[in-house]
């Protein structure tokens, strides 16, 4: 699989993104509290928006990104976890990173909740650099940001 494997989510995939984005997320509802919220979110607009990319056949792994004005914003990244360990999170990193750059963005922009503490040391290794935390609602988020060439 290569970052040229990566597609745009199509109304056939909205399944298949919210099966995949509920196996990734699950195991975090005990920690947090609550259904983390990528997992409340409507699939089905998301993807007719043109926001989801999807790799895999079935798929396996996705991203969900909102283009801004000065930024790229990475909503949520799912792998199954039948496909951990395969390079599946790495290369959707690399495809984020590309995408912002052919948008001319200068960075991309994330959070994470900071009882996701496994995403703390992952993103780091990937350029992101913390800018704040911060309290949203029930939420405590640490929000990364990345700038690309």
């Amino acid at each position: 699989m290569t970052d040229d494997d990566i597609r745009p989510a199509v109304d056939a995939d909205v399944c298949a993104v919210k099966a995949v984005t509920d196996a990734a997320y699950q195991h975090y509802i005990e920690r947090i509290g609550r259904a983390p919220v990528p997992m409340e979110a409507d699939h089905a607009a998301d993807v007719a928006a043109g926001k989801v990319f999807v790799t895999g056949d079935p798929v396996i792994g996705l991203v969900v990104l909102e283009t801004h004005e000065d930024h790229l914003f990475l909503d949520s990244i799912a792998v199954h976890p039948d496909a951990h360990g395969r390079g599946v999170g790495r290369r959707l990193l690399h495809f984020v990173d590309a995408r912002a750059r052919a948008l001319g963005l200068p960075e991309i922009r994330l959070y994470t909740n900071a009882l996701m503490w496994e995403n703390q040391k992952i993103y780091p290794k990937y350029g992101y650099e913390v800018v704040e935390r911060r309290v949203d609602g029930p939420y405590d988020r640490i929000h990364y940001r990345k700038r690309v060439a």
